[in-house]
């Protein structure tokens, strides 16, 4: 299974502001890295092994349409698939200005921590107003003791509201939690935290919703073997393919943890990805086409 996605980041119209172009020996444009040139890789591999009469597994290209927003309607159709295969050659940019393919990556979640108070004027009322901003304050300070850098558990409350005017006690606040996970062993524990928070306030109600959306892509005996069969072809071509850990998640999560092997960030080489400075590196494409050729012919 050859895995990516058509969508990118950015809005229609982005194009106006940031046209594709070709300079300096990268290509930039939106989305350009993260993943239109693995899409043309996909495409060139297959037709030079074509060409070439070799012979390898069928292959099943699958490219969704909703990935950088959670893949919730992709994902049964990508599982369902991978069920099927032998390997899974995700084609995700390589990691960092070397490429390096991706062994592991963390699982992602999200939380939604919901405060409800009762209002009341700031200045005639103040004492009979119970503020939910002030809840959701120690909530968030209560959530970031969940996390443990040396297990790969972060939790991030990337975005709050709360209130409607500085005269007024809030009576409504909530936040947004980015949660990571390294291992799935410990999503219950910190799913199970979540959902035992409390009100520090009595006079006011808590609501907590959200969970893993995405499990963590554990470094495997199987992706070893597709990482070493990887390497071999690169110094075949005088190449030196690294591997690396990410934090970030993608489609190749959820077919890694059915069990079957798989190899991430079998992309193109360059930098910007989500950033106004997205390019490729041109040079490198052949050569990790070759690379996605070569694997898909061993495995």
């Amino acid at each position: 299974m050859l895995l990516g996605h058509f969508d990118t980041v950015w809005p229609l119209g982005a194009l106006a502001g940031m046209p594709f172009r070709v300079e300096g020996g990268r290509a930039f444009g939106p989305g350009v890295l993260d993943m239109k040139a693995a899409i043309v890789m996909m495409i060139f591999a297959l037709r030079a092994l074509r060409e070439a009469q070799a012979s390898h597994r069928p292959v099943i290209i699958f490219l969704d349409t909703d990935e950088e927003v959670g893949s919730a309607c992709s994902r049964p159709i990508t599982e369902a698939i991978a069920r099927e295969c032998e390997a899974v050659l995700v084609l995700e940019p390589g990691q960092g200005s070397q490429g390096f393919l991706k062994t592991s990556r963390k699982g992602v979640g999200d939380f939604m921590i919901r405060a409800q108070g009762r209002a009341s004027h700031a200045g005639v009322d103040f004492e009979k107003g119970q503020s939910a901003i002030v809840e959701l304050s120690r909530q968030i300070l209560e959530v970031i003791k969940f996390v443990d850098i040396s297990r790969g558990i972060t939790v991030n409350p990337g975005v709050i509201h709360g209130g409607t005017r500085s005269n007024v006690v809030a009576a409504e606040a909530w936040a947004s939690v980015d949660i990571r996970v390294a291992r799935m062993a410990d999503a219950p524990e910190l799913e199970q935290k979540f959902a035992g928070l409390r009100p520090f306030n009595p006079q006011c109600k808590l609501e907590v919703t959200g969970g893993l959306n995405r499990p963590p892509m554990e470094r495997t005996a199987g992706t070893v073997r597709l990482l070493q069969i990887a390497q071999g072809l690169a110094k075949e071509l005088g190449m030196e393919l690294g591997e690396s850990a990410t934090g970030g998640g993608s489609d190749g999560n959820f077919t890694s943890a059915l069990g079957i092997p798989t190899l991430d960030g079998l992309g193109a080489v360059g930098e910007g990805a989500h950033a106004a400075n997205e390019s490729i590196v041109l040079e490198e494409l052949p050569r990790r086409t070759a690379i996605l050729a070569g694997l898909i012919e061993s495995i």
